[in-house]
């Protein structure tokens, strides 16, 4: 995109940028990469990048949406500068998926260390109490629980549940195709599969059968192809979506459809005994059901 006001290729970016809600960036045109805050996300989220490859053309980009978009000053452009953007970008993804990698890997051995100093749950921890469920596979680092979250086998992750119920990942550790396990998997006939922990462990109370949790709507697809490549054919999966049914669109329902749908697994959901209630999951159905439905 050619910017006739801009003389310099700074200035052309500057203007770019602007457009996109950034501001206040120093830029440099000194063919490396840059980071900056993505305006639609939190401070200090680094979403953002630019590269000025040439002194008449850059390339920007987002992180979290994949979006690149080149600037050029105005008039004619040597091609081969073109190309040197190009390659710019290409530089910034690898750059980008090699520094998320070594981010990963540190964030994994924050999680076994952690995981290893833990100690067995407190049955009588409040959160555990409040979903009335028994602490699966947890360990717990002081008042906190913690939930293991594997990738290819290997602990990667770690959900923290305080008493309050409050819930964190580790920072900048792997989320996508991870997943927590309530149950065996050997010689199970069907395999449920959950957003949350908490559901999981109520799922696997409920009917005996082996439960992994997603931890979030978004991951259900994910995890859903991993767990039909991994498991035998003859093993049935069924997608126990989160009924979402005071968020417009009813987001629970709609990715687990999706995630059943790109398996052929069947699709389940919780219906409520009670009306206008907050209830969203498989676990508020049980405490529900035992509270009279009220």
């Amino acid at each position: 995109m050619p910017y006739d006001a801009a003389t310099t290729i700074e200035a052309a970016l500057v203007d770019a940028l602007a457009a996109r809600g950034v501001a206040g960036l120093a830029i440099r045109a000194d063919g490396e990469v840059h980071r900056f805050d993505a305006p639609d996300k939190r401070r200090g989220n680094l979403a953002g990048w630019y590269v000025c490859p040439t002194l008449e053309v850059a390339v920007f980009g987002f992180w979290h949406t994949g979006e690149q978009q080149a600037v050029t000053l105005a008039g004619e452009h040597d091609p081969q500068a073109a190309e040197q953007a190009r390659q710019a970008a290409e530089r910034a993804r690898r750059e980008r998926l090699a520094r998320r990698e070594q981010e990963h890997a540190q964030a994994a051995a924050q999680a076994r260390q952690r995981w290893e100093h833990g100690r067995p749950p407190d049955p009588g921890h409040a959160y555990l109490k409040a979903k009335e469920v028994k602490p699966y596979g947890l360990r717990q680092q002081g008042d906190t629980l913690l939930v293991p979250l594997f990738f290819n086998g290997a602990l990667v992750n770690l959900q923290r549940i305080a008493p309050d119920g409050g819930k964190r990942f580790l920072p900048r550790a792997r989320l996508k195709d991870t997943a927590s396990l309530v149950g065996r998997l050997a010689g199970a006939g069907r395999v449920y599969l959950a957003e949350g922990w908490a559901t999981a462990a109520t799922l696997h109370e409920a009917t005996g059968h082996p439960v992994v949790a997603a931890m979030t709507a978004n991951n259900l697809a994910t995890v859903a192809r991993t767990l039909r490549q991994r498991l035998p054919s003859e093993v049935a999966i069924t997608v126990a979506a989160d009924n979402d049914q005071n968020t417009p669109g009813n987001p629970g329902i709609t990715a687990a459809r999706e995630a059943a749908q790109a398996i052929h697994a069947d699709l389940t959901w919780p219906r409520f005994p009670c009306v206008g209630c907050a209830c969203s999951d498989f676990n508020d159905l049980a405490r529900c059901q035992q509270e009279g439905g009220t």
